[in-house]
């Protein structure tokens, strides 16, 4: 059936174009700000505050919104929507970053370690394969990594020598198990809910592996004379992963609740670290 055109009214100005969106400048991963957090709030809670904490976290924040536009730059096929946010966070994080150097030398090593993780992102970010396990997994790594980095800020070394005795202390190496078990636990759950939703395997995975979680935590810590207590908030991500598995859940619903456990987990450690 034949449609009728409708002729514009004389003198009645044209539409005005659609104006084009501005380039992003925060990575559309929002969990990953939870992740970020989590290992500067147990390095805290097993080694102590300094100002230079406070330092290393603006280095630290402001380094993944910079890493991910770099990443764009050199493999995104639409590479200028990177470059308003390279920008931006660039030099937050130089600024923030070159003073711990010049005051803790050895942080060039951790340095080293981390563009090592970042070229193992820049692997997957070719092959497009920026939201794989594999991927994760590294992003989880650099955040365990980060516990003892924090305790070694805190210890004060202005050497090039690591501070090794600050960082692997008992207290800092549990702080870093409980953020390996934690991260790792909410990657494999949520991955069960939204991108592998129709994979069992992953659901039975994250499962087991939250089962197995406070069994470890419980161990650890009678093994090392901490707290039991330290395993209560894995008990409840078990129920969680078995209880509250629901895949009709809205992306920001298991945020939410993803946001919560790392809180109970941090809380926790501050108690009983």
């Amino acid at each position: 059936m034949p449609t009728r055109t409708v002729p514009p009214r004389p003198g009645r100005p044209d539409p005005p174009a659609r104006r084009g969106r501005r380039s992003p400048v925060i990575p559309p991963q929002h969990g990953a700000w939870g992740f970020l957090a989590l290992p500067l709030l147990l390095g805290v809670a097993a080694a102590g505050w300094s100002w230079w904490v406070a330092v290393l976290a603006v280095a630290w924040v402001a380094a993944y919104p910079s890493s991910w536009a770099l990443t764009g730059l050199l493999t995104a096929r639409r590479r200028d929507r990177f470059r308003r946010a390279a920008l931006v966070w660039s030099p937050v994080c130089v600024a923030a970053g070159l003073p711990l150097l010049v005051t803790h030398p050895w942080l060039a090593w951790v340095l080293l370690g981390y563009l090592a993780l970042f070229a193992v992102n820049l692997v997957q970010a070719r092959r497009r394969r920026e939201r794989s396990l594999t991927n994760d997994l590294v992003l989880v790594l650099e955040c365990v990594l980060l516990v003892p980095v924090v305790a070694g800020v805190v210890d004060g070394a202005s050497g090039l020598a690591l501070p090794v005795q600050a960082m692997t202390s008992t207290d800092v190496l549990v702080a870093a198990l409980l953020t390996a078990l934690t991260l790792v636990g909410s990657t494999l759950h949520v991955k069960s809910l939204i991108r592998e939703r129709a994979n069992p395997a992953y659901t039975t995975g994250s499962r087991v592996f939250a089962l197995a979680c406070p069994v470890v935590v419980a161990l650890v810590a009678v093994g090392t004379g901490l707290s039991p207590w330290l395993a209560a908030p894995f008990v409840l991500l078990a129920a969680r992963a078995v209880r509250w598995h629901d895949p009709t859940w809205r992306p920001a619903r298991i945020g939410l609740v993803e946001l919560g456990g790392l809180v109970v987990v941090a809380a926790t450690a501050f108690l009983f670290l």
